[in-house]
């Protein structure tokens, strides 16, 4: 009968495939916590806000006063103030840009209030565009509006 020795250093696992073993185990691990947490701080801040719109931008006129000829021909004059709300500072400057006509054209359609400031602020966006810029008056604010 024969009979074999076994080696010792046979029967263990080698040191070195333990080792491996651990170090993959670890490291995914390592990455599981590491998409756990990302994930959770996402879920915790939710989806992103939107950036604020900005703030709109007012254009002041100077008053204006125009002649006004009642039907018994009497004279009357008008003196309003006006104030543009427009969407920014590039807006801002193309009607400046344009302030004479845009100031004739006002004068021109000063007569009654409430569809007065409907074609003021057409007028004013007519006025003031070009092609390249289009003005969008968002709306006209009465400052003042004396009629004697």
């Amino acid at each position: 009968m024969a009979t074999t020795t076994a080696n010792p250093k046979d029967l263990a696992p080698a040191k070195g495939s333990k080792m491996k073993k651990m170090i993959i185990i670890a490291i995914g691990a390592i990455v599981l916590l590491g998409a756990y947490f990302m994930l959770g701080k996402q879920a915790a801040h939710g989806p992103a806000k939107p950036a604020p719109e900005p703030p709109p931008v007012f254009f002041t006129f100077d008053s204006l006063t125009v002649n006004l000829q009642s039907d018994d021909g009497s004279m009357h004059y008008l003196r309003t103030g006006l104030t543009l709300k427009l969407k920014d500072e590039k807006v801002h400057a193309t009607v400046t840009e344009h302030m004479p006509e845009v100031r004739s054209h006002v004068l021109l359609l000063l007569s009654g209030k409430k569809k007065l400031a409907e074609e003021l602020r057409s007028t004013v966006d007519a006025a003031a565009s070009t092609t390249e810029k289009p003005v969008h008056v968002e709306e006209v604010l009465f400052t003042e509006f004396v009629v004697q």
